[in-house]
């Protein structure tokens, strides 16, 4: 029985609100845009023959309607307040201290997000339409952008499901993607109008345009990361406001965290900001916010800023040049990295001739060729990295690189990582490899063998005189003085320091190995743990991945490391040549509890989770992250997770805090 206009309308409205979720939502798309399009145009037909059945919340509506005459003024029912900023780690600290102390003894989830780069918004749904957008303002009144926002693809008009608030105001941000900001000055170069700086701007203005048809045209989007009043939201925490959210259709920000630790909240926002050229939009840095909002209640504001969240954020800086080269380089562990050399350019004060491309797939996707004009940004200490091409400056056609399939350094075949987007070198002895992991080895973090920079390892590794790690412990005063620059003084001064660093530890030694995902502070954890290298060695992958900071994917890494020949062999040989491979054992309140692993769980009334994690190691036992077997002991606060039923079911000894200070002395 063939449909009625009415009844097709409507399923059409709801397979395009469905796909417009997987895209926005999920990043899954499941149609081209060739398909999505036709069920689109499909909808502009019918509705067009039958005008009585178009809705406000019909997805034709987003190509935008008449000009406003003006923006009117909104005052937001709860304030969006400004957040406090933070530009150093220890600033951070102090920060987390604060709430610390504020919140003594509890518990407290802190949550780690992207801060984009665009317009601050608030959206306004009532009984599941969206009925209003604004701006942020002063925080208290903003801009009506009501006939604009209706136009972004990413918000739904109409809220998904039938049991959504009765009213719900979220908050998030109006931003463009560097890609879209590329077509866009495209198109407006063509039409003979100016182009546009940075997505930033575009946005800022594009989303105050008095005709919503031009911001139609214009590709913003939004991400969700705030809540606003509301009348019959669930959530009672950050992550379960993002999760039920995400179920009513609205996008929200991406690569969010959880950590029941500030000190790893914050190395977390560190690591993000090294991954922050596989974004194609821009952020100015991460924020930290408390997950429970009952916690945030009681944490309140100050005139201006809540006291539950702070920025940390960093000093980004642009400059535009041409490509001059693409070359790759042959890193310690393989990877090969593609570099742009730069028409010289001053960023921030210093003079930057090249920047990083990462990978095969970054090159494609930027779509960078050898003559384009480029963005390059520097943001606080990263290396500078190519944002986006601009590409209606590219005058004439330009060939696109082509990633070399033999390695530059020893002609191996390359390989892809399996699943992943690095390209490497398998071949362990390419000279290349062995001069920057030599580099590495010598480090200040890991062996800090002082005079051994790049022009001597470069003679050493030609010469055929270092192989290996344990070749710089065989090497003599005659070998040394023959070498440009290496006069019998500075030959014997190296020695010196090559024989010192035999007894750095096992945690420099665990840094200087250059392991996949382990640096200094994963190898600390890890010496700390182990406390030599035979133990490490006999350790399972299940024994590494439950220590308490380490995790699966570095323990398969450490695992794998030293039960391959290359491992195996590499560690063999340092020990024939004398390097120390024990940890040697820190001043400690009390050997109390000593061998003994603890894992805790739940709200504790005296100590946050940092507290007891130190306590414990202070008397000599280990705090890991997760029970199996080889726990001693769980530690049970208020409100105890599925660790303690995993504990019962293993046997595990259960202990309250005050069991646990007993065992102290």
């Amino acid at each position: 029985m063939a449909l009625s206009p009415a009844q097709e309308i409507a399923q059409l409205r709801e397979l395009i609100r469905y796909h417009d979720r997987k895209y926005y939502v999920e990043a899954a798309p499941e149609i081209s845009d060739r398909e999505y399009d036709r069920l689109m145009d499909r909808l502009k037909a019918l509705e067009a023959e039958h005008p009585e059945l178009i809705t406000p919340d019909s997805p034709t509506q987003r190509v935008g309607g008449e000009p406003v005459g003006e923006l009117a003024t909104v005052e937001h029912r709860t304030p969006m307040l400004s957040i406090d900023n933070t530009y150093s780690r220890e600033e951070l600290r102090a920060y987390g201290a604060r709430v610390r102390k504020l919140l003594p003894g509890e518990r407290i989830e802190w949550v780690v997000e992207l801060k984009i780069d665009g317009v601050a918004v608030s959206l306004l749904y009532e009984e599941g339409l969206l009925v209003r957008g604004a701006t942020r303002g002063d925080g208290r009144v903003g801009d009506d952008i009501t006939h604009n926002v209706r136009t972004v693809r990413g918000v739904p008009l109409r809220l998904l499901g039938k049991e959504v608030p009765r009213v719900l105001e979220v908050r998030g941000e109006i931003y463009m993607t560097n890609s879209d900001l590329v077509e866009l000055n495209q198109r407006q170069q063509e039409k003979g109008l100016p182009t546009f700086a940075n997505t930033r701007n575009v946005t800022a203005g594009t989303i105050r345009l008095l005709d919503p048809k031009l911001c139609a045209e214009r590709r913003l989007r939004f991400f969700c990361h705030g809540v606003g009043y509301t009348e019959g939201l669930k959530a009672r925490t950050h992550m379960e406001f993002l999760e039920e959210v995400a179920s009513y259709g609205l996008p929200t920000t991406p690569l969010v965290r959880c950590f029941d630790d500030f000190e790893a909240a914050c190395d977390h926002a560190e690591e993000m900001i090294e991954h922050l050229h596989e974004l194609d939009f821009e952020i100015d840095g991460l924020v930290l916010k408390v997950n429970s909002f009952e916690q945030r209640e009681r944490l309140g504001a100050t005139s201006k800023s809540p006291r539950w969240v702070i920025a940390y954020k960093f000093e980004k800086y642009e400059a535009t040049t041409r490509v001059k080269q693409i070359r790759v380089q042959v890193g310690k562990t393989g990877t090969i990295t593609p570099v742009a050399d730069l028409e010289p350019v001053e960023i921030a004060g210093t003079t930057v001739s090249r920047a990083s491309l990462h990978n095969a797939d970054e090159i494609a996707r930027k779509d960078v060729r050898v003559g384009d004009v480029v963005v390059v940004e520097k943001a606080g200490k990263i290396i500078p990295h190519v944002v986006r091409v601009e590409k209606h400056q590219r005058s004439r056609p330009l060939p696109p690189f082509v990633f070399p399939e033999k390695c530059p350094s020893c002609g191996t075949k390359l390989v892809r990582d399996e699943g992943g987007v690095y390209i490497r070198c398998p071949n362990l002895q390419c000279p290349d490899q062995v001069r920057e992991r030599l580099l590495y080895f010598a480090s200040r973090n890991a062996m800090d063998i002082e005079g051994l920079g790049e022009k001597l390892v470069d003679q050493l590794v030609r010469r055929g005189l270092i192989r290996s790690y344990a070749d710089l412990y065989r090497l003599r005063l005659e070998d040394l003085v023959e070498l440009e620059r290496m006069g019998k003084k500075s030959s014997e001064n190296l020695l010196r320091a090559i024989e010192a660093s035999k007894s750095r530890g096992l945690a420099r030694l665990l840094t200087a190995l250059a392991i996949r995902h382990v640096g200094a502070k994963v190898a600390a954890v890890l010496a700390e743990h182990f406390r030599s290298m035979d133990a490490l060695c006999k350790a399972s992958v299940e024994e590494l991945s439950s220590i308490y900071e380490i995790g699966p994917v570095i323990a398969q890494s450490v695992y794998d490391y030293l039960h391959s020949p290359f491992g195996r062999e590499t560690i063999e040989e340092l020990r024939r040549v004398g390097v120390e491979m024990e940890q040697a054992a820190e001043p400690t309140a009390s050997r109390t509890l000593e061998g003994k692993t603890f894992v805790v769980t739940g709200t504790l009334k005296k100590y946050s989770r940092d507290q007891i994690h130190e306590l414990i190691q202070r008397h000599g036992g280990r705090p890991t992250s997760s029970v199996s077997k080889n726990t001693d002991y769980l530690i049970v606060g208020d409100e105890p997770g599925s660790k303690l039923a995993k504990a019962k079911q293993l046997g595990v000894p259960i202990l309250t805090e005050e069991e646990f200070e007993k065992m102290l002395p």
